[in-house]
């Protein structure tokens, strides 16, 4: 009998000298191997043969004798030099080999109950097959390591030795080789061990050696994409876990590969799920689940890697065994306090997994059914909590699984309408990804809602009020007793609707289809009491999704791209479903932004093109009719881009000529306009359309069909103008009957005035785009214009300045309205006879240049190539090309000067010019006409637009008109036409540019506006001068009406250069007397726009210096606010500190030591311990200069008290020595008195006086008489003085008493007797 076999930790331990089993017995180890690498190829491949042959000619347990175990373990030790011809039969045999042992263990189990029949004890047979089993499986493994091993250190192709052909060692089939090692392996586990290793299991070294390769093989990503050994690994795992009682071992392992390698989790997940079902024993996922439950939160922090992947395997986990979660999940629970986000996404997707497939088997007993709807509710709830979680991200993750429980129809419609209200909460979230997540959840709610096909408020209203009528006269009045009890029965069958009520909502759903008032027959009371339930929450459900279109509209504004696509996906969702107002909102899309068109083009074509013919233009010609003039422009480049990818078919095309040329029986003049303008639209990629309805457009869009809807007539001219050069040559080769009529529509007075000016603008552009010589035909519309309007008065007359008293009644005479048309047509030919001019020119350039490029080619062929190179070196230096479009130039130049000519040599609209001008100026006469003003400004821009010099002398009107028109519709066209005399002539507009930046305090909403637009053009296209005004534009950041202030907010986003701006800005904004809130709030959006660091610490130099040389302390509180709101990094604060001297003279006020307080506080935040340190001194060291300023300022503000009261006792004594003289005499006959009267008692005198005394002098300072009285201690003394203070005292009594009634005198009445004690030697006095 051979000795037993130990597992090794490695296959080269067998050769090293250790213990086999114990002290006492031996172990089978390699006593001879063979050194591989020293064979020839020839004697290697016999060696393999030949060990190959033994073990399988051999009985299995051969393996056991000393010369096969050496040479076997010889090949396996150096395994990865074998040729794959031998590789294979190597493995092939010792694969065999297993599998045919692994039944004779269970034979043996049969065997051992009967008596031996070779004669071979039961006991030994036992022990050859256990170590059969042990080696073979050793052996495989070891191959499996070592081959894996190789395969990553080599990562290609090696070489064969022993100077074979140069092949690759992995040319044969590994993969499948190793997948049946490992399920062979698997097998040996699952068979029953307990025979041969006895009651106490399999030998914990073998069970240890296969687990660890089994989780080395996990490790390798590449192992893990063949699913034969994915399969193998599996069932390795479980089976080890739980057939071999390894669960705490396993577990840990399990963990680690979780924690390190995001790829093991779905495999481990799979093993965990395939142990619990192969052998229904779940203990190894209960212990994974409360190992994770136990992990600290905070370890989840530092381990985000570590936590996404946990999570990740709990989904993988509840997906596959939710009934096991669900009993398991309260360990998990605490989980959604800590801070680690991945974890509570992870468990927020276990509760929608548990919910979706944990209770959906409800068979058993009701109080178990009762008990898990009660844990499905709770988990819901919880769902419904963390849609509020701090983190964006499982606010997103919850949204995503409430839609995945929409799909599943887990929601019950008791949670419906709540779940609808949460999600329409969170459109509003500040996270994009959140409402990105809340739009994609009302999707799928409006795809899989519970109610019906149509969601149409009104009707769910009619319908649900004809079956509560119905449910009331069914149910009789119950007793009083009984109400208790019909209450509750109500909520059981309302509770009961838990996973779905479709089809009790079947009957609701048919009769909102089919509008059919009859009531579907339903005797039942409880259904007509569920119907009733489920139709009340779909009306919920429906006026929830209706209230959303205010939000929906407001999300296609967003500047987040998803936000305005799934937005649109939604709107598309709610129109499918009748939604009230999705119409109207979708049309809101039109004219969205270029980076989400594919999505809109997309909503568009399904919206309106996928229709029949006749639909398709039925709906389309009613987007136009209903559209303003933006969704206009957007809706043009939609449907061109259509009919050039052909999603616009010929059949449609076909039905919107015959709404235009009215085919239809029906159609209305409105449509046939918008018919003909989807036409326009679609002429702009292919102008072919139009031509096959020339007539047609002439004959109804100037025809009796334009007096009823007179935008038709401007919709035809623009149709004329879209015409292919073609059939423009064809229309005006058949006569002038299209001209006439654009004359007539342009010299007309019978449109309504808000139509003739839009109809009258696009006749004259046709004109110049179709007739031959426009000016001629151009030239006679004036005229006869002018006949029209002035047609009482001579022409001469009316245009001549000599007479203004003439003008003057011939003003008042003609009609306002007429004389606004013909300044109108005047002007709007003007400007289009200047890009007439200018097309022309641009058209005789590319014909010269066409000219000059075939002559050079036809010179070229005919003449010598280097002659040719001479003569056009010779033409260049002589500059005669340049001077042919000199010449062109000056011509165009010329003629563009002619238009509007003040010379003496005037065409047309030259003796127009000066009447506008001089109109303009008689700004009386315009203030009693607001319409012709209007059109008299909006001329007078148009002309100085052409002319340079007609502008220059007009620019004063045009800047008073701007300010001080009364009409803000005036001001507003008066801003817009500066903005084009900007860009035309720059010169001239620039030393008005104060002027214009003026435009932007204008006290109308609508001129500010357009203020911000024509300003924010001009700066961001470098037309413009931005240093010393642009505070103008950042005021309007706090505009009250929040269009102007967004506009701005938009401007300087778009603005680059507003750090160096920001300087200035701060200096202006501090003069211009803003409210501190205003100031604050400008200036932190103006900051928070600066992103790079390097501007932010040029930035700290630049505001502390402006510390410099200011006094005013509103200035120091300004730029301490703005160093408070700076980014601050390390270099930035040593520039703090190093301009500490700058600055240092502010920190006495408390608001400026408030700013650096928050500047260090911020500091702090992003500190290293070394540089807090210098931020705590330099605290100090603020602190303490601020405390110095105090106590200086209060000094300051002692001194000065004091000196003014000196100031004030000076002037004092001063005023009482110039009325010393005048008094002396009163005071020496009074003391005369006194002295010589013996009859008068010095005490009754003392009562009298010694009150007037006290109040005069004596009252605040009595220790004066005490102290002359101890100087003298005669009695005699004090008393003569006493007569002398009372000498004093009356006599200013006497002079105070004469004055006592003047005011003027009563402060200095109060001021001499406070300062009066103070007086050393009131004697002197």
């Amino acid at each position: 009998m051979a000795p037993p076999f130990v597992f090794p930790s490695t296959l080269r331990d067998l050769e090293r000298d250790g213990d086999g089993g114990g002290d006492d017995e031996p172990a089978l180890r390699p006593q001879n191997p063979v050194a591989i690498g020293a064979l020839r190829a020839a004697d290697l491949e016999e060696f393999v043969k030949g060990t190959s042959f033994d073990l399988s000619d051999k009985e299995l347990f051969c393996i056991e004798e000393q010369d096969v175990f050496d040479r076997v373990y010889s090949l396996v030790r150096d395994f990865t030099c074998l040729p794959p011809a031998l590789k294979f039969n190597l493995v092939e045999t010792l694969r065999s080999n297993l599998s045919v042992l692994l039944p004779n263990i269970d034979s043996l189990s049969r065997a051992s109950m009967s008596s031996p029949s070779d004669g071979v004890p039961v006991t030994d047979r036992i022990a050859s097959h256990r170590n059969a089993l042990k080696i073979y499986s050793f052996f495989l493994l070891s191959i499996v390591v070592a081959e894996e091993s190789g395969a990553d250190s080599c990562n290609g192709p090696k070489v064969a030795v022993h100077g074979r052909k140069k092949n690759a060692v992995y040319a044969w089939n590994w993969e499948a080789q190793r997948g049946r090692i490992m399920n062979i392996i698997a097998n040996s586990l699952e068979v029953d061990l307990s025979l041969l290793f006895g009651p106490g299991g399999a030998d914990e070294q073998y069970l240890s050696f296969v687990s660890k390769c089994t989780f080395v093989l996990c490790e390798n990503q590449n192992v893990l994409k063949d699913e034969e050994i994915r399969n193998g690994l599996c069932r390795i795992i479980g089976a080890i876990a739980t057939k071999h009682q390894r669960v705490s071992q396993t577990s840990a392992s399990v963990l680690h590969l979780i924690h390190k390698f995001d790829f093991t989790v779905v495999l481990l997940a799979e093993s965990v799920a395939a142990a619990e079902k192969r052998f229904g024993d779940g203990s190894l996922a209960i212990s994974l689940i409360r190992e994770i439950g136990r992990t600290d939160p905070k370890d989840y922090v530092r381990d985000s890697a570590g936590a996404d992947n946990a999570g990740r395997f709990l989904v993988e986990l509840a997906d596959r065994l939710p009934k096991l979660m669900s009993t398991n999940i309260g360990v998990l629970i605490p989980h959604f306090g800590g801070e680690s986000y991945k974890i509570r996404n992870s468990l927020v997707g276990v509760l929608g997994k548990l919910a979706a497939k944990a209770f959906k088997d409800v068979e058993g007993e009701s109080d178990a059914h009762s008990i898990r709807l009660r844990s499905k509710h709770a988990m819901l709830e919880i769902l419904l909590e963390r849609c509020r979680d701090v983190s964006a991200y499982t606010r997103s993750r919850v949204l995503q699984v409430w839609a995945e429980l929409c799909e599943e129809n887990a929601i019950s419609i008791g949670l419906w309408n709540e779940v609808a209200s949460v999600a329409s909460g969170r459109l509003e979230d500040k996270s994009a990804i959140v409402r990105k997540s809340a739009l994609q959840l009302l999707i799928t709610m409006l795809q899989h809602n519970p109610f019906g096909p149509q969601l149409r408020t009104a009707t769910f209203e009619a319908t649900l009020e004809r079956y509560k009528e119905k449910l009331q006269g069914m149910e009789p009045p119950p007793p009083e007793k009984d109400e208790l009890l019909n209450d509750s029965s109500l909520g059981e069958v309302i509770a009961g609707q838990d996973e779905s009520v479709s089809d009790s909502c079947l009957p609701s759903s048919q009769d909102l289809k089919d509008q059919d008032p009859t009531i579907v027959d339903i005797t039942n009371l409880e259904q007509i009491r569920a119907l009733v339930a489920s139709l009340e929450a779909g009306l919920r459900f429906s006026a929830c999704i209706t209230s959303l279109m205010p939000t929906l509209v407001q999300l296609l504004a967003s500047s987040s791209a998803t936000d305005v696509e799934n937005t649109i996906l939604l709107l598309m969702r709610c129109r499918q479903f009748q939604i009230e107002g999705s119409e109207e909102a979708l049309r809101k899309m039109l004219p969205l932004d270029k980076s989400i068109y594919e999505a809109v083009e997309s909503a568009f074509i399904t919206i309106y093109t996928r229709k029949s013919p006749t639909e398709t233009a039925k709906s389309l010609l009613n987007l136009t009719i209903e559209c303003s003039i933006g969704d206009l422009a957007a809706l043009e480049s939609l449907v061109s881009s259509l009919v050039s990818k052909g999603e616009v078919s010929s059949n449609t095309v076909t039905a919107l000529w015959d709404y235009f040329c009215f085919h239809i029986n029906g159609v209305k003049p409105v449509q046939s306009r918008g018919a003909l303008s989807i036409l326009c639209m679609a002429a702009k990629s292919s102008p072919s359309i139009l031509g096959t309805h020339l007539q047609d457009i002439i004959d109804i869009g100037f025809g009796r069909w334009a007096k009823e809807e007179p935008l038709l007539a401007r919709t035809a001219c623009i149709a004329l103008q879209r015409l292919s050069n073609e059939d423009k040559v064809k229309l005006v080769s058949t006569g002038s009957r299209v001209f006439a009529a654009l004359q007539g529509l342009i010299t007309s007075l019978s449109l309504p005035e808000k139509i003739w000016y839009g109809a009258a603008d696009k006749a004259i552009s046709a004109i110049y785009a179709l007739h031959p010589a426009p000016e001629i035909f151009a030239a006679q519309i004036v005229k006869k214009s002018l006949n029209s309007v002035f047609d009482v008065l001579g022409t001469d007359d009316c245009m001549s300045n000599e007479n203004e008293t003439q003008n003057g009644s011939m003003l008042s005479s003609v009609p306002a309205t007429h004389l606004g048309r013909f300044l109108f047509i005047i002007s709007h030919i003007a400007l289009n006879h200047l890009v007439y001019i200018e097309t022309s020119v641009k058209k005789i350039q590319k014909q010269k240049r066409k000219n000059d490029k075939s002559e050079a080619t036809a010179e070229d062929l005919h003449a010598d190539a280097s002659k040719n190179s001479e003569a056009q070196g010779i033409n260049a230096e002589l500059g005669m090309g340049a001077s042919v479009d000199i010449a062109i130039e000056s011509l165009a130049e010329k003629a563009e000067r002619e238009i509007v000519s003040t010379s003496s040599e005037k065409n047309l609209i030259g003796y127009c010019a000066p009447f506008l001008a001089k109109l303009c100026r008689n700004l009386t006469l315009l203030q009693k006409f607001p319409g012709l003003q209007a059109s008299a400004m909006l001329a007078l821009c148009k002309l100085m637009i052409i002319d340079a010099e007609f502008c220059e002398a007009n620019l004063q009107i045009l800047f008073t008109a701007a300010e001080s028109a009364p009409s803000e519709v005036v001001r507003s066209n008066c801003t817009i036409a500066l903005g084009d005399l900007v860009v035309r002539f720059p010169n001239l507009l620039e030393p008005w540019t104060e002027h214009i930046y003026a435009r932007l305090r204008d006290p109308s909403a609508s001129v500010r506006k357009n203020s911000v637009l024509v300003i924010s053009h001009l700066i961001l296209n470098d037309m413009m001068k931005v240093k010393g005004f642009i505070n103008e534009m950042a005021v309007r950041i706090e505009d009250e009406d929040e269009r102007i202030s967004s506009l701005a907010k938009l401007f300087f986003h778009e603005f680059n250069p507003i750090y160096n701006l920001l300087p200035d800005i701060l200096g202006r904004l501090c003069n211009q007397q803003l409210k501190d809130e205003m100031f604050c709030s400008i200036m932190q959006f103006l900051i928070s726009s600066i992103k790079k660091d390097k501007q932010m610490e040029a930035l700290v130099d630049k505001l502390c210096n402006r510390f410099a040389g200011v006094n005013d302390v509103r200035q120091w509180e300004y730029i301490s606010y703005c160093l408070s709101q700076l980014t601050f990094t390390e270099k930035g604060l040593k520039k703090l500190v190093d301009n500490f001297k700058i600055f240092e003279h502010a920190l006495s006020e408390d608001s400026v030591m408030n700013h650096f307080r928050t500047v260090i506080a911020k500091c702090k935040k992003f500190a290293k311990p070394d540089l807090k340190v210098c931020i705590e001194e330099f605290d100090e060291k603020l602190s303490k200069v601020h405390q110095e300023k105090k106590e200086q300022e209060a000094t300051t503000r002692n001194a000065e008290a004091h000196k003014q009261r000196i100031g004030s006792l000076d002037k004092l004594m001063v005023t009482k020595r110039t009325g010393k003289d005048n008094g002396k005499s009163a005071e020496v006959a009074e003391e005369t008195s006194e002295v010589v009267d013996p009859s008068m008692d010095s005490n009754s005198e003392d009562k009298e006086n010694m009150p007037e005394c006290s109040d005069n002098i004596c009252s605040e300072k009595s220790h004066t008489s005490s102290t002359f009285t101890e100087s003298d201690g005669d009695s005699t003394e004090v008393q003569s003085a006493r007569t002398s203070c009372k000498g004093v005292s009356r006599s200013r009594i006497n002079k105070m008493r004469e004055p006592e009634d003047s005011e003027d005198s009563a402060p200095i009445r109060r001021v001499s007797r406070r300062r009066l004690p103070l007086i050393d030697n009131p004697m002197e006095y």
